[in-house]
């Protein structure tokens, strides 16, 4: 079956993005509730310093008409002054921590769901939005206490009693102003969901540049190779590009939120200066009760300004906490095992004859939606590339001729939801080495990603010792299980950080040994740090071979019953595979290996040997009996089983 989707259409077709709500806020901010209600009550304390201050100005300027003394007023006034601004700084310097606390919890929580999903979401997300979401999107959420909710609490009392105080003092008027303000707060309530909008938007586009930035990096040595910097860089200003077109959106709406307080300011002052000037001259009202009156009334306009910024804060960190909270939604690998593993049943009694250490019993497999939908979606930009780039069409049919000889179908001839695995069964006996062998594309690497549980069968059991995988604790599964995948990839770091990975107690002795096991004296001696060499990003300092030795010395290291090799000798030279056999050989014994096989020397001295082919096994058995009754292994040794 093939895709049928324009990759025009693709490309623009645009999903409702993830939603955040304020309640969904508040968790965040209730970690710290404590701090919060000292906030709330330096902000009663202050604002009642700050409302206090127009009342003592009105008896004031009250005492001067009628010459009497001022008394003590005069300080007061000044005492309020000092006392509110003694407040707000330290509020100020509460906020900004409380802030900070905010993110740094909200990163904890990321970062601790991100490093527990299932593989399959990072299958259908890219490693650039997910880092985005850790360091951009936390980052606004600090605005919602500094520039947002906290000063819109304190502001907010204000602003009532302000209110308060003019109603007392001539309705009138008031009912004047209410109706400017009225009108200047639906304003703004209006373009705030917009605002909302255009950050979340905004925030996917940093996420697909942080994507193309981390790919353009990571791959920098192939992008030089290729003369490609120039399109890499045209490909990624493109999305920055497109960042900074959502930016110039926020502007733009927020550049209509940021006037309206003005306005509403000058209109309101225009009203009670007008109208109250002739209330004055009627006599309904005194000339300090109107000066009192207009510092009420910045008292009261002046919060909408910290109410439209909060409005504007609020709703970008919301736009971001809706792709936070997507992440944080998603269930971990073990949130969802108990239902899983109660759709299976309980564990059964181990039973009298030792169980194979590994079986697969008709397991079927197809990858989750998500992932599928990813992969469609990579299929779209791909096609689109392809015609932006003005591919001629005789060449783009010279490419996907080239790709079907390979075995690698075009984009569009791709059956993204098809089974990989269709029926797959075979046991691996306690201590027996099995290799899998078979063409690009058969299924190999899928099967040992399902004995780790990376994913869980469609339909079928893969058993370890008797026991369905998914009735297993995955950390004690896992801890039977040493995988060294293909291209295994080596950690930033030391030598000594990278061993003990899976083994965190090994002492440097144990370290030196399995290094030196798997032919990598050479790189301890070139280097006087030894084991606490750094290895560079992804293991530059390294060549591709040492990697992958380093990758088996891991798994060696922690010494697990069942070793799972992903072509794990596909990287070396004939001496050195060699001698990683021998190392292999020297700590099999006892234990179960599960290779993968690239070469034809790794498969003919295998106990077993499991034949598969465009997911199904084709057949089994010892490297004679295969040559001559499956002809697929005949031809693959032929070849010597380089494919």
């Amino acid at each position: 079956m093939s895709t049928s989707v324009s990759p025009r259409r693709g490309r623009r077709a645009s999903q409702e993005g993830p939603r955040a709500s304020l309640k969904q806020l508040l968790p965040f901010l209730f970690e710290h509730k404590r701090v919060l209600v000292i906030v709330a009550l330096l902000s009663i304390v202050g604002a009642v310093a700050t409302l206090a201050q127009p009342l003592l100005v009105g008896a004031v300027i009250g005492r001067v008409e009628a010459g009497e003394a001022l008394g003590y007023l005069v300080w007061g006034i000044v005492g309020l002054v000092i006392v509110a601004s003694l407040i707000s700084g330290y509020q100020h310097y509460l906020l900004q921590r409380t802030g900070t606390a905010v993110v740094y919890s909200s990163r904890r929580k990321l970062i601790g769901r991100i490093l527990h999903l299932p593989i399959g979401e990072f299958d259908a997300r890219r490693t650039g939005d997910l880092v985005s979401r850790v360091g951009t999107d936390t980052t606004l959420l600090y605005a919602v206490l500094t520039q947002g909710l906290a000063d819109a609490v304190g502001n907010g009392l204000i602003f009532l009693g302000a209110l308060v105080a003019m109603a007392i003092i001539d309705p009138v008027l008031l009912g004047l102003i209410v109706i400017v303000i009225g009108a200047s707060i639906a304003t703004v309530g209006l373009l705030s969901g917009r605002i909302r909008k255009a950050t979340r938007d905004q925030q996917e586009k940093v996420g697909e540049l942080a994507s193309g930035v981390e790919r353009a990096i990571g791959s920098i040595r192939t992008v030089r190779a290729s003369g490609a910097s120039g399109r890499e860089e045209q490909a990624i200003s493109g999305l920055a590009s497109d960042a900074y077109d959502q930016g110039v959106r926020i502007a733009k709406v927020s550049a209509l939120i940021v006037p309206v307080a003005g306005i509403a300011l000058q209109l309101s002052l225009l009203v009670v200066l007008g109208v109250g000037g002739l209330r004055v001259a009627a006599g309904a009202i005194s000339v300090a009760a109107l000066v009192t009156f207009v510092m009420f009334l910045f008292m009261l306009v002046a919060p909408l300004g910290t109410f439209f910024g909060a409005f504007t804060s609020v709703n970008q960190a919301l736009g971001a906490l809706g792709r936070i909270q997507e992440i944080l939604d998603l269930p971990t690998e073990t949130q969802a095992d108990a239902a899983i593993a109660a759709s299976v049943g309980e564990r059964e009694p181990a039973a009298e004859t030792p169980a194979a250490a590994i079986e697969f019993r008709d397991v079927r497999f197809r990858y989750p939606e998500a992932v599928v939908a990813a992969r469609r979606k990579a299929e779209d930009a791909a096609l689109a590339a392809l015609e932006d780039a003005h591919v001629d069409k005789s060449v783009a049919d010279d490419l996907r001729r080239l790709a079907e000889a390979d075995g690698t179908p075009m984009p569009e001839e791709t059956d993204v939801s098809a089974e990989v695995l269709r029926g797959v069964s075979f046991s691996v006996p306690r201590g027996a080495r099995v290799a899998l062998v078979g063409p690009s594309g058969a299924g190999k690497s899928t099967t040992l990603a399902l004995i780790e549980r990376f994913y869980d069968p469609t339909a079928g059991a893969v058993l370890l010792g008797g026991d369905d995988v998914r009735t297993l604790d995955r950390d004690e599964l896992r801890a039977q299980l040493g995988y060294v995948e293909q291209d295994a990839p080596t950690l930033a770091g030391t030598i000594a950080e990278n061993l003990r990975l899976a083994s965190p107690e090994a002492s440097d002795s144990d370290c030196e040994r399995v290094l030196r096991a798997v032919n990598l004296g050479e790189v301890l001696e070139r280097n006087p740090l030894g084991i606490e060499a750094p290895v560079g990003e992804s293991g530059v300092m390294l060549s591709g071979g040492e990697r992958q030795r380093l990758a088996i010395a891991r798994a060696l290291l922690a010494a697990p019953p069942i070793l799972l090799l992903d072509e794990s000798t596909s990287s070396l030279d004939g001496l050195n595979e060699q001698r990683m056999r021998d190392a292999i050989d020297a700590v099999a014994t006892g234990r179960t290996l599960v290779v993968i096989a690239h070469r034809l020397s790794t498969v003919v001295d295998s106990d077993h040997i499991v034949v598969m082919d465009r997911g199904r096994v084709v057949g089994q058995g010892t490297h004679s009996e295969l040559v001559e009754s499956t002809p697929l292994y005949r031809d693959l040794a032929r070849h010597q089983l380089l494919v």
